[in-house]
């Protein structure tokens, strides 16, 4: 059982590290373009869809609270996300939540309120979520997506929440 979660971390890690390396490259594809990014709120709408297809697991997390006491209340996580065809990830904000997603394989498509049309990401890409980001993700496509979360949550509940 050990090895299999150490290949799994060296894997993510691996992934992590080839992503940043390739961040530059994939700053301008999967993001929203520069001449219809919108005041937030301005953009995709939230439609209202619950969670479908998406199995969300939190591989590892950091009480950030034992590390620095004025980040208690925060965990430092990494998940995976694995999104069926037809699958959603439910409309969520950012404000509190930074966040790094990494498109491990297959094309998803973002509906973000500060983007006025919808953000393709394919595999490789890297996609930044900061304050003032609202978003849902929806699988279009015939084959599963895989995604890598990396963010810093604030679990006010003391309960680690998923897909938020």
């Amino acid at each position: 059982m050990q090895s299999k979660h150490n290949l799994w971390r060296r894997t993510a890690i691996g992934a992590l590290v080839v992503g940043a390396l390739s961040f530059g490259a994939a700053a301008q594809a999967g993001e929203c373009p520069a001449d219809k990014r919108v005041a937030d709120g301005q953009g995709q709408k939230n439609p209202g869809y619950a969670a479908k297809g998406v199995k969300d697991v939190v591989r590892n997390a950091i009480d950030l609270g034992r590390e620095a006491p004025m980040l208690n209340g925060r965990l430092f996580r990494i998940r995976q996300l694995d999104i069926e065809p037809g699958g959603i990830v439910p409309w969520h904000s950012h404000d509190e939540r930074p966040a790094q997603i990494y498109v491990v394989s297959g094309e998803i498509v973002e509906y973000a309120s500060n983007c006025a049309v919808p953000i393709v990401h394919k595999a490789g890409e890297i996609s930044s979520e900061a304050k003032g980001t609202s978003h849902w993700w929806q699988n279009h496509g015939k084959s599963p997506v895989v995604l890598i979360s990396v963010d810093i949550f604030h679990d006010k509940s003391g309960a680690d929440k998923k897909m938020m």
